[in-house]
């Protein structure tokens, strides 16, 4: 992909990359780093969102299986009678595991760069905030958005609620109860302390 970074800041990103894991990194191109590994850094580690930046910048795909019965009851028509009846229900869903080559690497350290343009960095800060994947902000993404940037602190469930309402209020132009980008983007074009 794209990057912002100069011949020099992309060395510089690579010899921190292959420090993380020397062994395994070599010159392997295609080495990938697991998420912990790359938590480590400083900027990744003091980042209450560092670990959902590891996920949205993976290329590794996964796919994750899950299986859930659900229950049915039917009446006869003939003798009145309630039946239950079970069926196991299988879906697969794609994810990304967190583990990043150097280029997933030099893709998140560029687009949160100071040269990165803000509309670049307001994309990839809504998919880190939508924690669902839908492509909203809901209720729950904005919860555990403000819950990271809080912590260790916590509100209780009222002052959460009244947060949550707050913003809402003031972004979700076309009330429908969440975020969409266009939105989101809106809201952060007003706020100059974003892009730093």
């Amino acid at each position: 992909e794209l990057t912002y970074f100069t011949k020099k800041e992309i060395l510089y990103a690579h010899k921190r990359f292959k420090n993380l894991a020397l062994e395994k990194v070599g010159h392997n191109r295609n080495a990938k780093l697991p998420m912990d590994k790359l938590l480590t850094l400083p900027e990744l580690r003091a980042n209450p969102f560092g670990e959902r930046m590891c996920l949205i910048f993976s290329s590794t795909k996964n796919i994750g299986y899950k299986r859930f019965y659900i229950g049915v009851l039917y009446r006869s028509s003939s003798t009145g009678t309630v039946y239950v009846d079970k069926f196991l229900c299988t879906y697969s869903n794609e994810f990304q595991d967190g583990d990043c080559t150097f280029e997933d690497f030099l893709d998140m350290m560029s687009v949160f760069s100071e040269t990165a343009p803000k509309s670049v960095k307001a994309e990839y800060a809504f998919r880190i905030f939508d924690f669902d994947g839908d492509d909203y902000l809901g209720r729950g993404d904005l919860e555990e958005t403000i819950t990271k940037l809080v912590s260790p602190q916590r509100f209780s469930d009222r002052d959460m609620e009244a947060l949550v309402s707050r913003v809402l209020e003031e972004a979700d132009l076309d009330d429908d109860g969440m975020l969409a980008f266009a939105e989101f983007e809106h809201v952060i074009s007003k706020s100059p302390d974003f892009a730093k």
